[in-house]
């Protein structure tokens, strides 16, 4: 059972995450364009993460809610690897300014984001 959560979450990520890559322009990164749809791929994963993490601290989310939501859709729909690429294609194109702010911007923008929504979700209603 635990697998097939993850399963139907991780697809449930990866659809949504097709989704957005659609609904956004890609991104030409050799002419050092920003890659709208994977920084906020990974920044709405972090959000979610951020949810979830403060309704575990409260006990407001099953073992199952964490396989299904953390574990599926929060790893269907980031992206690590999509990431790292981008970042490599921009610096190779000589786009190192726009390299650094996708790079600072996401980790500085994710770590906030879960941060401040685990502060917001597991404080006492």
């Amino acid at each position: 059972m635990n697998a097939l959560l993850v399963f139907l979450g991780g697809g449930l990520g990866a659809l949504c995450r097709y989704g957005l890559a659609r609904l956004l322009p890609p991104a030409a990164l050799t002419e050092g364009q920003f890659p709208w749809a994977t920084f906020l791929a990974n920044l709405l994963a972090c959000i979610i993460l951020g949810v979830a993490l403060g309704l575990m601290t409260r006990d407001q989310l099953s073992r199952s809610g964490q396989l299904l939501l953390v574990t599926g859709f929060c790893g269907g729909f980031s992206t690590f690897s999509t990431f790292a690429a981008e970042l490599t294609e921009l610096l190779q194109g000589g786009h190192a300014g726009v390299a650094l702010l996708y790079l600072g911007g996401s980790l500085l923008l994710g770590i906030i984001s879960i941060g401040a929504v685990v502060y917001l979700t597991s404080a006492p209603i």
